[in-house]
């Protein structure tokens, strides 16, 4: 890292997504009712998977770290991001634009996994309910978690090993609103051919490849459903058309920019909106809000404080009474 910092590059221009002023205040608004929105509806998720027996069983187990995984993915460039609409200059140290590199990578690898290791879960459920609890034992989900977050330090460790060592000497400008490898590794001055190969070897075949596990998965688990029952037919397609809509809108951002990051484009940066802010916020929305027993449980939740609240004011309305 001090041989990049010695070739005259200390800090990044971020372009953000607009210029104009009025537009930057929008985005400014918008993005941080969506970003509370995101920390509140993923951490209340949390909560109520912890904190209810009734769901503590593997498919619960997955969603949970599903929505850490989201909180975590939103929050790596995205207060960044809002704090950058305020401010004529939007800048980011060398260290930082590299960590951002590290942290999109090692979440969004992860998170790919995970929706992978969700997608068997519900394949077992269907497909082999004898043996679902058997197979989908707590040893097994720990190890898909583990798995998943390992897959992801390797696959932004191997991005790095290529990113660290480049020779940045004049262009520091990145048309986004964070620090994305293809734009960054446009910026060294040499030949970056070579680099875009690693990057379509390493990120391009790695969506690819989970989007097509996915896919596949989600195939197979409504046609064994369809051989069972037409109604079932319908209420699995009815839920898997919810998450399918969800894994397209994470992974087909994914795949256009990181197969193809010979050429930028203007759009990559509002895809990049969909894995990085829109994706956080339609998990919950997919697997919880039309989950009948996450809905039970929240409500149940929600009662128990309102309870709590009202026993808490019943001193306080004594002793001003009182007085």
């Amino acid at each position: 890292m001090d041989k990049v910092n010695s070739s005259g590059v200390s800090e990044f221009v971020l372009l953000g997504l607009s210029s104009s002023h009025e537009l930057q205040l929008f985005y400014f608004v918008f993005f941080s009712v969506l970003y509370v929105v995101i920390v509140l509806g993923n951490l209340l998720i949390i909560i109520t998977v912890t904190s209810d027996v009734r769901l503590h069983s593997p498919m619960y187990f997955l969603l949970g770290n599903l929505s850490f995984v989201d909180i975590c993915q939103a929050s790596f460039a995205t207060p960044k991001m809002i704090t950058d609409f305020l401010s004529d200059h939007k800048t980011i140290s060398f260290t930082g634009c590299i960590a951002q590199i590290f942290f999109i990578h090692l979440f969004t690898g992860g998170e790919m996994v995970l929706l992978v290791s969700m997608a068997y879960d519900r394949y077992v459920a269907i497909c082999k309910p004898l043996h679902y609890v058997t197979i989908m034992n707590r040893r097994m989900c720990t190890v898909m978690v583990i798995i998943s977050w390992a897959v992801g330090l390797v696959h932004t460790l191997s991005q790095l090993s290529f990113t660290v060592n480049l020779p940045f000497c004049g262009p520091n400008v990145v048309d986004s609103f964070f620090c994305d490898l293809p734009r960054v590794t446009k910026l060294a001055c040499l030949d970056s051919y070579i680099i875009q190969i690693l990057i379509v070897v390493n990120s391009g075949i790695l969506s690819l490849s989970t989007f097509s596990v996915l896919f596949t998965s989600y195939i197979v688990i409504l046609v064994t459903v369809w051989f069972k029952s037409s109604a079932a037919m319908a209420k699995a397609f009815s839920t898997l058309s919810a998450h399918i809509a969800v894994v397209i809108l994470f992974f087909g951002p994914c795949i256009f920019i990181y197969v193809w990051p010979f050429t930028t484009y203007p759009v990559d940066k509002v895809l990049a909106i969909f894995y990085t802010v829109f994706t956080p916020i339609l998990n919950p929305m997919i697997y919880t809000l039309r989950n009948r027993d996450m809905k039970a449980a929240m409500k149940k939740i929600l009662t128990r404080y309102l309870r709590t609240q009202k026993i808490l004011e019943v001193p306080l309305v004594t002793r001003n009474s009182l007085h």
